[in-house]
């Protein structure tokens, strides 16, 4: 699968995705790395095609969606006009829409489950399609959210890579509202380091430079490009 790193484009027209992309490649060096390593996510949930259009016009190809269904309404016919087009689903997952979501994504975000990985597998080896995936970590321990509890998460990712035959490649985490995020990031990294996954998608809008500091791979950005969110799709 082809990788769209968050180097800097000064030729972008799009003046919050310009911004972006320099604070991503000024904290990569800041932190010792090479901004091609970090890869942007622009999170384009609940927004339709004409606002989504000029992000990719100024360049961006990796782009975040939370429903399925709201994906399935907008980016079929966006892929068709714009080439190159890489889609992470980086909301809950419900079963019944796994086979949906293995058709339309590049990458699912949010394996959080036995249920979800044995569905996965099978959809998998059904559509001949497989896209990355990552296992997503509650790094709170927070009942609200989903995603495997820390202490879960290497018999997890063993079951997902023994049991259901699935390559792992990355973690997912999204830390407390009200928490310091670098300790959620550096337990993330952690976790990651200790079961040969080499992906972190970690770190938003507010904090993604922080996460870049801990080793995000992937920063998944929706409002510092698009701006406020829309109302969401029917």
């Amino acid at each position: 699968m082809s990788r769209h790193p968050a180097h800097l484009d000064v030729d972008s027209d799009h003046p919050g995705l310009a911004q972006v992309r320099q604070r991503i490649a000024v904290a990569a060096t800041e932190a010792g790395r090479r901004p091609a390593d970090v890869t942007l996510i622009a999170v384009s949930k609940t927004f339709e095609a004409p606002a989504v259009e000029p992000v990719i016009e100024a360049g961006q190809r990796v782009f975040g969606e939370n429903r399925v269904q709201e994906s399935k309404l907008k980016w079929p016919e966006l892929k068709s006009r714009y080439g190159g087009i890489e889609l992470h689903l980086i909301g809950p997952l419900q079963t019944n829409k796994a086979a949906d979501a293995v058709a339309l994504f590049d990458c699912i975000q949010t394996l959080d489950r036995e249920k979800l990985a044995r569905v996965l597998a099978d959809e998998i080896q059904r559509q001949g399609r497989s896209p990355e995936l990552f296992v997503e970590i509650n790094s709170g321990e927070e009942e609200q959210k989903a995603g495997i509890r820390p202490g879960e998460a290497e018999r997890f990712i063993a079951s997902c890579r023994d049991t259901y035959g699935l390559a792992i490649s990355g973690l997912m985490c999204i830390p407390p509202a009200d928490e310091e995020p670098a300790l959620h990031f550096a337990l993330i990294e952690t976790i990651a380091r200790r079961n040969g996954v080499t992906k972190l998608s970690m770190g938003m809008s507010a904090d993604f430079e922080t996460a870049i500091r801990f080793g995000a791979t992937h920063v998944r950005v929706g409002s510092a490009i698009f701006g406020e969110r829309a109302k969401k799709l029917a």
